[in-house]
């Protein structure tokens, strides 16, 4: 695309005219937009909630990150926790997502999991999962970042994943071929 051609986005319309568009909200109408995977962390205790923001780091060593809000409920446990499960979702479990992201339940309620030998939750009927120790934990604006070296995992074979897009959860769609 050239200068020439290339249109710029129009800005983000604020709802007030009195007042301008704070940053933080064009961040928040700006990610509605982005669609992101869904996945379900859990600590020990057990503690869970459902995050956009799991991501891979690193493949030497393997490492893997979330964030997680420093006002979360589940803010605690994961502060103390060595080790995390992380659980990728699939549109099966849309119901799970929205159940680990309400806050005053038990999340676990009416959840099947196993505890591994050291008590950390591994959430059954999920597409897949990895476990890992905790390397780095560190407070980024108002979330605490957590990083973890992948030890362990599984998958079932199902390949379709659940994505979080403009307020709601979907199915992610046909995936195209890199070649």
């Amino acid at each position: 695309m050239t200068a020439s051609t290339h249109t710029r986005p129009r800005p983000l319309p604020s709802t007030d005219t009195e007042d301008p568009v704070s940053e933080a909200d064009i961040l928040r109408r700006t990610l509605r937009r982005h669609a992101a995977g869904v996945t379900v962390v859990t600590v020990p205790g057990p503690a869970g909630f459902t995050a956009t923001s799991f991501t891979s780091v690193s493949l030497e060593p393997p490492l893997v990150s979330f964030y997680l809000g420093r006002t979360a409920s589940t803010v605690e446990a994961v502060r103390t926790a060595d080790r995390f499960a992380v659980h990728v979702l699939g549109p099966q479990n849309a119901a799970l997502a929205g159940q680990f992201a309400r806050s005053g339940i038990d999340r676990f309620d009416g959840v099947p999991w196993t505890p591994s030998d050291d008590g950390l939750p591994v959430l059954d009927g999920v597409p897949s999962w990895l476990t890992a120790r905790v390397t780095l934990r560190q407070a980024i604006g108002d979330h605490l970042l957590v990083v973890g070296q992948v030890d362990g995992g599984g998958a079932d074979g199902s390949s379709a994943g659940l994505v979080y897009h403009a307020g709601a959860f979907a199915e992610a769609g046909a995936l195209t071929s890199r070649d």
